[in-house]
């Protein structure tokens, strides 16, 4: 096998596990592969911030502002299942409404939502749409950068903390759970070179906000459950997308 075509199969195996766009049914699977497909995690983002951004632009020639974000945040919704949205809603019923580690543990198996989730994810979703919706036509490049600088979060809690085993019945298992300086090397180049093209003071004050997220998650994730899971990575990714948002309209309003 060539090794074009293997990695070509492993990123097909990465957008199957984080999307719901189609893949072959014959595409070779093991848990090795797996583990390797977590170098395109972020090349993955790019994929699909790509494809929100298309939707977004199209959208604003049609309908206003408010309402061409809501339906591109709709759509982004339905592309990847909400598979991030649903780890933090899992998260937030964890680590809000449980008092013991296999408290947290249970909470995190369970498929049903709790107050805290709704409202984690509820806020989350009206602070993208405000967000994008003020930033205008910036909103079109900042949702295609900040969907693969956001997953570099969960990749760097992946090379810095401890697989939580107690987890591994979970509903939400992690594409990687093994340390790999190879993937994490390919996600850092692929999220951070664009960065180039930005403005400085957008690019550090992006980069800066990334740092700060990942302290700060590692920090509770590591005080709460010791380590980290495959819900705790998508609250990290998500909360880390608003905080980018949030801090590209920051910069902008004010340059």
């Amino acid at each position: 096998m060539s090794v074009l075509l293997r990695q070509w199969q492993l990123f097909l195996l990465a957008l199957s596990f984080f999307s719901r766009l189609p893949v072959p049914a014959s595409l070779p699977y093991s848990k090795e592969r797996l583990n390797q497909s977590g170098r395109y995690i972020c090349l993955v983002g790019w994929l699909l911030g790509a494809l929100q951004a298309l939707l977004l632009y199209g959208l604003l020639q049609l309908f206003s502002p408010a309402l061409a974000v809501l339906l591109m945040l709709v759509a982004g919704l339905v592309l990847t299942g909400v598979f991030h949205e649903d780890g933090l809603a899992d998260t937030a019923d964890a680590l809000g409404g449980g008092q013991q580690l296999s408290q947290k543990l249970s909470i995190l198996k369970d498929s049903r939502i709790g107050s805290y989730g709704t409202a984690a994810f509820v806020l989350v979703m009206l602070l993208k749409w405000q967000s994008l919706h003020e930033l205008q036509a910036q909103a079109v490049w900042a949702v295609l950068v900040v969907a693969a600088l956001s997953r570099l979060v969960p990749v760097l809690l992946i090379n810095s903390l401890n697989y939580q085993q107690a987890d591994a019945v979970s509903k939400s298992k992690p594409l990687v759970s093994q340390r790999d300086s190879l993937n994490l090397g390919l996600n850092l180049l692929v999220a951070l070179l664009p960065l180039y093209w930005l403005p400085w003071p957008l690019s550090l004050s992006l980069c800066v906000t990334l740092l700060i997220g990942f302290g700060l998650c590692r920090h509770y994730f590591k005080s709460q459950l010791g380590g980290y899971t495959g819900d705790l990575l998508g609250a990290a990714q998500q909360v880390t997308e608003v905080a980018l948002y949030l801090i590209w309209l920051l910069v902008w309003t004010h340059s």
